[in-house]
């Protein structure tokens, strides 16, 4: 049975002895009743992964200590979602929880000339993605970025490969046809409305190669869910 699993953000790696933080505390003292002597697993969302013993379960500042640690690698492959933040709100976290137990690396929200919300509440957000590395049991939190325009996102970033999914009828090929996925993939996903014709003739001067995600037309939200399903296949594909 797998123990408690639970995040720490700050960890002191020389101190064998942690206090879990108040909201942690509370969930193990007072919703899953744990006591002394009981074990719980920790991680930073950088890889590290701690087994630990409660020795004082306060229900504010409980304190555990450390009975071994575990350091787990990257993926080799780096795999980056920029997708547009999108009107519903609720949506957009679905996604946000949805591409971190696919297991997606980053994810970089886009303010594209059609983005109608663009207010992005950073906290939320984050507390999303700790949600769903834990409740699908990893080690890595992706990374989030603060929203940028689309043009900013295509100086910013040049991993090897760059592609982008939109809905104007020209020469595509479809995501999971690509040959050679083996290095660090960003694609990037549209708003309500999809890219403009201007969008997409930038990201082909850029050498982002156009792309399908199939005969249907998806929400943003969900264009991104399959991108990111089809990328993490193809590097599980390859590595494992």
């Amino acid at each position: 049975m797998n123990l408690p699993f639970f995040y720490a953000e700050r960890i002191d790696f020389s101190n064998k002895i942690i206090v879990l933080d108040e909201e942690t505390s509370r969930h193990c003292v007072q919703v899953l009743r744990m006591k002394r002597g009981e074990q719980l697993q920790l991680t930073d969302g950088r890889g590290n992964l701690l087994t630990t013993e409660i020795i004082n379960d306060h229900k504010k500042s409980t304190q555990v200590s450390v009975l071994s640690t575990v350091a787990y690698e990257p993926q080799p492959r780096k795999i980056s979602i920029a997708i547009s933040l999108i009107k519903n709100t609720g949506r957009f976290e679905w996604f946000l929880e949805k591409a971190t137990e696919i297991g997606v690396n980053g994810i970089f929200p886009l303010i594209c000339e059609r983005t109608e919300k663009q207010h992005f509440r950073a906290g939320r957000m984050k507390g999303i993605l700790v949600s769903a590395m834990l409740q699908s049991r990893q080690v890595w939190l992706p990374e989030l970025e603060e929203p940028l325009g689309f043009n900013d996102c295509l100086q910013k970033y040049h991993p090897p490969q760059r592609f982008i999914a939109h809905c104007v009828d020209d020469e595509k090929r479809p995501l999971g046809s690509i040959n050679n996925m083996n290095t660090d993939a960003m694609i990037l996903i549209g708003p309500e409305g999809d890219f403009t014709k201007n969008e997409i003739g930038l990201a082909l001067k850029e050498n982002v190669l156009p792309v399908t995600l199939g005969k249907t037309r998806l929400r943003t939200e969900t264009a991104g869910v399959v991108a990111a399903a089809i990328l993490v296949l193809c590097q599980r594909s390859i590595f494992v």
